[in-house]
């Protein structure tokens, strides 16, 4: 539900936080005039973190250096935190559209008689199912089934260690799937459904996401989408096995940028670069 908070004078951001859980708060309205710096701080890694809207009340001097921000309640001039293309509901439409028009295309025309050919491979090399699904995070946190060709033996640590360079559970065929980027595939049915995009911040099994969201800032912003296929990130360098606190950072760097400047040309783009350095082969895919 929608609720104005006022009088923040001397706000208590633990109060503020468990009142909005309580009440399932969308939209939160401060008061620039009236906040402490250090409060207001804590109020941006609150609302990262748990999905709420923040948009300010502005001082006339705030309002008159940002005139292209602002939006009316009523008549009250308010400033958002964020303003991302994806916010848009015709954007956000279009990019469904072409979700479903794409994954659509690979399904039917690629997929059709590829997934018999690669489900008969991985039955006749070892004992388990062809699709491994795997909880993630997605959008807004929800979590779902994440869906792979099984490029591994069947193991008890799939959904808490991340694969390694030269990991042992990998099968022979599993290791070509993860080369070229073929285990991947059954994610164009995770498109279908709708509970991932083919462009967007890759998702992280759960336990690691627990992880990097206590080790990097605002890590959570990269699930005001929906989690991709494929993704800028990927394209640049990081994709795979993340080794180093910097590879996470920068994963997240990319994503935020994605989220900030998304136009359906940068899909293509990204497309269109996954496509390449799949067919050329990147050292980080194993």
């Amino acid at each position: 539900g929608y609720q104005l908070l006022d009088h923040f004078k001397n706000v208590n951001v633990e109060q503020l936080q468990v009142f909005s859980e309580s009440n399932k708060i969308d939209e939160i309205y401060l008061s620039l005039g009236h906040l402490h710096q250090d409060d207001l701080k804590k109020v941006i890694l609150f609302t990262d973190n748990y999905f709420v809207n923040l948009k300010y009340l502005p001082t006339t001097k705030v309002l008159m250096t940002n005139p292209s921000n602002v939006q009316y309640y009523g008549y009250i001039p308010i400033i958002p935190e964020y303003k991302t293309p994806l916010e848009d509901y015709f954007n956000r439409s279009f990019k469904r559209l072409f979700d479903i028009v794409f994954s659509l295309f690979v399904i039917v025309f690629i997929l059709s008689w590829l997934y018999p050919i690669i489900a008969m491979i991985i039955k006749i090399e070892s004992k388990g199912p062809v699709i491994f699904k795997q909880k993630r995070n997605g959008l807004f946190y929800k979590e779902f089934d994440c869906y792979k060709f099984r490029s591994m033996v069947v193991n008890s640590q799939a959904d808490t260690q991340q694969v390694v360079r030269n990991d042992k559970r990998i099968t022979k065929f599993g290791k070509f799937l993860r080369q070229s980027s073929l285990d991947e595939m059954p994610q164009f049915f995770n498109v279908l459904i709708g509970n991932m995009s083919v462009c967007g911040p890759r998702p992280h099994m759960l336990k690691l996401t627990k992880e990097y969201e206590q080790q990097v800032h605002r890590y959570r912003l990269r699930h005001f989408i929906k989690p991709g296929i494929t993704g800028m990130a990927q394209t640049h360098g990081y994709r795979g096995e993340i080794i180093s606190q910097e590879d996470i950072i920068n994963r997240v760097k990319y994503d935020i940028f994605y989220i900030e400047n998304w136009t359906l040309l940068l899909d293509v783009k990204i497309i269109y670069l996954t496509i390449k350095n799949a067919l050329k082969g990147e050292k980080n895919a194993y």
